[in-house]
Order: structure tokens, then C-alpha cells, then sequence
């Protein structure tokens, strides 16, 4: 079954990019139903070409697409799939991008530079899409980019649920690695019950992915620090605000991100690291080289499935989060 009918009126349907099929096939399995048949291919020179093999006439369409590399690939097979949507007549298109590209670029830092971010929203809005729903956005204010509404979920329950059953939080410290991740660790100490840290760093305005850790604020000698972010790309923002917690006395650090994006160095970095445990979500396919014994994935499909059913069904996307922080 592709697709599943509320009061024999709207029928869902969710499609699923090639980018990560096992999400969409783990996805689907919690709503009970089956990914919709696609044909997707690449033309010789790059091109790609989609085409849905059963009626979307009228459905509630669910378009998912995780952005990992090659991203620029898997956003431009996204945007396809939603144009080919809106031209077959579905009814109402929403975009599932557990990991949107592009999200870090959501402000202008310099002169002459991009607002990627806004790009990005412009162009799913232009393709087609009435509605979008991302994990974890770099900034939450970036919502407002997009011209509709748009589900910002939060991976926040599924993490510290896991912590939970196998951490003493009596003992916890909870520490945002910079200054822009202050309000989502709140959310975590107003979870666990415990303080929270704050690392003080500044970047290298030069160089790319190169930052400066200067001075922790709060108290994290003797105790497990979980450190909070919503990515790990290269792993040196990471593996530096766990050298500076153990030279602050730090007992163990262990690493929380949605998104576990493992660039370049990253497996190399955290695997060698002091840090006990690096945790991530599978909004991003993590492949058999990027796997290392200090890593735990945890699924994010149980959530995303919710969501959808709550979009589809008209109901509240903000109540699966209450209590959550």
C-alpha cells in the first residue's frame, strides 16, 4: 500500500529521493505504508530525470530528501520531484528535509555574501511546495524564510531519552559549544534537571572550520559533561571543547548532534579523542567508513513518521514536543 486515506477524503503519499532510501523505507514502515514507485536517473550529462508510476491526483504529498553529499545533487532531484508534483496535480506538497542544506548560511557575516538559506526556501517555494519540515535548523529564525509554515522538529526527546537511562544526572553538566547554541542547551538543562556550561571561542575570520576555544563558563570539574550541538562536521569544534572541559577537570565529555555530517577528518578526530561517546541521529546516512566504536546512531524516522501524521491529519506538530523541554 503507497499511500494511506483520512475519512476517505485526503490520501497520503510520501516519495523518497535516492539520496537515503533507507530512511524513506524506515519512514514509511511507521506510517504503515509503502514508498510511492519513482523512476529516478541521471542523464549522461547530469541531468536527472524523475517520474512518479502511479496517480497523485488530489493526494497529500510527503517529498523526502535527506541532503547529503553530493548535496547539490540531491537538492536539484528534490526540487524535480516537487515540480513534478505540483504539475500532476497533488493536492497539498511538503518537503522533508531531516538535514536542510544550506542551513548554516542563513545571514550575511561580510559584504558581498550570500543568504544561501533564503535561496534555499525561494526555490522549494518556487518548485512547488506548500509546506516544509526540517530536524534541528542551524537557526530557528530561519523558519521565517520560507513562505508557509514550515515544522521545525527537535531531536532533543529521542537523545536525552537515551541518556537518561544510562547517565547519573545528578552529575551532569550540559554545555553549549558557542554562544548560538545557548537556547537549545536550556532546553536540555530544563529536561535533565542540571547546569549548564558555556564554551567562549571565536573563529579564525580566515579560515575555514578553524575556531578558538578561549574560556569555559560554569561549573564542570568532576562532573559528565554532554556537550550539545546540532552537527559534527569536521569534529574540531567538538574535539576542541572536550580538550578544553578536561583541562577543566571535566570527569568524561560525551558528544550529542542531530546531525552527523563526518567530514573530511571527523572520524579520525573523535576516534581519537578523549571523548566517551559521540551520539548522532540518522538524518544523514552514516556509511560503513564513517562508523567507529564511540558512535551510537539513534533513528529519527519514529519522529518524523509523527510529524507527518500530525500534518496530515491537521493536527498540532508542536504537541509531540511538549514536556520535551
Amino acid at each position: 500500500m503507497t499511500g494511506i486515506t483520512a475519512s476517505g477524503e485526503k490520501k497520503m503519499m510520501l516519495f523518497s529521493g535516492r539520496a537515503f532510501p533507507e530512511l524513506g523505507e524506515e519512514i514509511a514502515d511507521c506510517l504503515g505504508i509503502e514508498p510511492a514507485p519513482t523512476t529516478a536517473y541521471d542523464f549522461a550529462n547530469g541531468e536527472i530525470f524523475v517520474r512518479f508510476l502511479e496517480s497523485v491526483r488530489g493526494c497529500d504529498a510527503f517529498v523526502l530528501q535527506s541532503h547529503t553529499a553530493p548535496i547539490n545533487q540531491w537538492i536539484m532531484e528534490q526540487l524535480i520531484m516537487v515540480d513534478a508534483l505540483k504539475r500532476a496535480s497533488a493536492k497539498r506538497i511538503t518537503v522533508v528535509a531531516p538535514f536542510f542544506g544550506y542551513a548554516r548560511q542563513d545571514k550575511k557575516s561580510r559584504g558581498r555574501e550570500p543568504i544561501s538559506a533564503r535561496l534555499m526556501a525561494d526555490l522549494f517555494r518556487t518548485a512547488g511546495a506548500n509546506r516544509l519540515m526540517a530536524v534541528d535548523l542551524h537557526t530557528a529564525q530561519s523558519q521565517g524564510f520560507f513562505d508557509g509554515p514550515v515544522d521545525h522538529l527537535f531531536a532533543l526527546p529521542i537523545l536525552a531519552s537515551y541518556l537518561e537511562d544510562k547517565l547519573d544526572v545528578s552529575r551532569v553538566t550540559v554545555v553549549a559549544p558557542d554562544a548560538g547554541r545557548v537556547r537549545v542547551c536550556e532546553r536540555w538543562t530544563d529536561r535533565l534537571g542540571c547546569p549548564l556550561a558555556i564554551i567562549h571561542k571565536r573563529r579564525d575570520p580566515d579560515v575555514a572550520n578553524q575556531v578558538k576555544v578561549l574560556e569555559v563558563v560554569g561549573q564542570v570539574a568532576g562532573r559528565t559533561c554532554i556537550v550539545v550541538d546540532d552537527m559534527i562536521d569536521t569534529g574540531s569544534t567538538i574535539v576542541n571543547a572536550a580538550e578544553t572541559l578536561f583541562d577543566q577537570g571535566a570527569d568524561q565529555v560525551i558528544v550529542t548532534a542531530t546531525h552527523g555530517v563526518l567530514s573530511g577528518p571527523a572520524v579520525d578526530l573523535l576516534k581519537n579523542s578523549r571523548v566517551g561517546e559521540v551520539i548522532v541521529t540518522n538524518t544523514l546516512p552514516i556509511t560503513n567508513e564513517k562508523l567507529f566504536d564511540k558512535l551510537t546512531v539513534l533513528s529519527i524516522a519514529p519522529l518524523i513518521a509523527r510529524a507527518i501524521n500530525e500534518v496530515f491529519s491537521d493536527g498540532s506538530v508542536t504537541s509531540l514536543f511538549d514536556g520535551a523541554s
